[in-house]
């Protein structure tokens, strides 16, 4: 990536030399050429929120910056990057969305997230830190920035416009005010599920802000659970990606034996998990982990994964995620162990079971989903 100061080099966690998806895009460029050209003074307190894969953390380290993001694998990425510019370890503070925020913010640069729910958690958790000196530059392409977008830097933070278009990115220039009556943050989210979908059945969903479907269950969770294994009594069940938690929750309500693990790569969601766990009372084991999939997670330690995968990586389509999901399924499971997968009809999810798994067996379908189940061969 070519930046005022120099080239750096960056790339997307976990690499992947077969990835051509670039660990940054034209509206990073955008925000860094504005801040050389117009002498933005990058002093006092800056913070970087949103940062997807550490470009704008890493081409601002000099100036000793705060990074917040909701990604496991964007932190990663970051850390990573940081290391292959030479960046001495602890010169850029790396921060989750679910950490304090600073106390003090001079500089604040948003990368807009594709979430609406996120930016309006974030900006009000950083309004009590901005002054009316506060420099506020948002930036995102085109496409991510909606008058809604803008209406909540105004309603939060003061006046608010946006640049012209380059590469089709966008800036949004915010000015303070800070006489603004702020409204108070209504994250996260508590909705009650609605009966017929077995254990959870009028169960509470707890969502922190950005985490998928935040005041509904969505069609896939609830074909899902519909469908949900039996299962070995007291087994070790993994809820793979687990977002708001409701399929593990779910699980352990019908099997308080059962040994539940939630991993997502969303610092929210696994908040959003625990929380759900514990609003409907499980007397059962949990365990809730952040981490790239199953990496980590020890050879043969499970009986069953469930998992519902993004196909997403912010705007791009890509199975990669998938990919992961599966394999890191794979090397978790134990002899015989199971994986039930749920996933919109056209994506061929039964394709690569068969070829990871040697097999793949249809359990239940309607005109959208298709539950799929793989069994690790011995």
């Amino acid at each position: 990536m070519t930046t005022p100061w120099g080239e750096i080099d960056l790339s997307r966690f976990p690499e992947d030399p077969r990835d051509r998806l670039r660990a940054w895009d034209a509206s990073d460029s955008y925000l860094l050429r504005h801040l050389a050209e117009e002498g933005v003074a990058l002093t006092g307190s800056v913070v970087v929120v949103g940062d997807r894969w550490g470009a704008l953390a890493t081409a601002l380290a000099a100036h000793r910056p705060t990074q917040i993001t909701d990604s496991f694998l964007s932190q990663e990425a970051t850390r990573l990057n940081l290391a292959r510019a030479g960046v001495e370890p602890g010169a850029v503070s790396l921060l989750t969305t679910q950490d304090p925020p600073p106390e003090r913010v001079d500089v604040l640069l948003v990368r807009v997230p594709k979430s609406l729910a996120l930016l309006e958690d974030q900006l009000l958790r950083l309004a009590p830190a901005v002054h009316e000196e506060t420099v506020v530059i948002g930036t995102g392409m085109v496409k991510e920035i909606h008058t809604s977008t803008l209406q909540l830097f105004e309603r939060i933070l003061g006046p608010t416009r946006t640049s012209l278009a380059r590469q089709k990115a966008r800036l949004i220039f915010c000015t303070p005010d800070p006489s603004l009556v702020r409204p108070a943050n209504p994250w996260p989210y508590r909705y009650a599920l609605p009966d017929g979908i077995g254990a959870a059945s009028g169960g509470t969903v707890v969502n922190h802000a950005g985490v998928f479907c935040a005041d509904r269950l969505d069609i896939g969770t609830r074909f899902l659970l519909r469908h949900l294994p039996d299962g070995p009594r007291g087994g070790r069940v993994v809820d793979l990606g687990c977002g708001n938690g409701v399929v593990g929750t779910a699980v352990a309500l019908a099997d308080p034996d059962a040994e539940v693990l939630f991993v997502d790569e969303s610092f929210q969601a696994i908040a959003s998990a625990e929380a759900t766990y514990r609003a409907n009372g499980v007397p059962g084991h949990a365990e809730f982990r952040v981490g790239d999939g199953l990496a980590g997670v020890a050879p043969g330690s499970a009986d069953l994964v469930l998992n519902n995968p993004p196909f997403h990586s912010h705007q791009a389509t890509t199975d990669a995620t998938a990919w992961r999901m599966f394999t890191g399924a794979k090397r978790a499971l134990r002899p015989g162990g199971e994986l039930w997968v749920i996933g919109n009809r056209h994506l061929g999810y039964h394709v690569k079971l068969k070829r990871l798994f040697g097999n793949s067996e249809l359990v239940a379908s309607d005109r959208k989903f298709v539950l799929l189940k793989a069994v690790k061969q011995g």
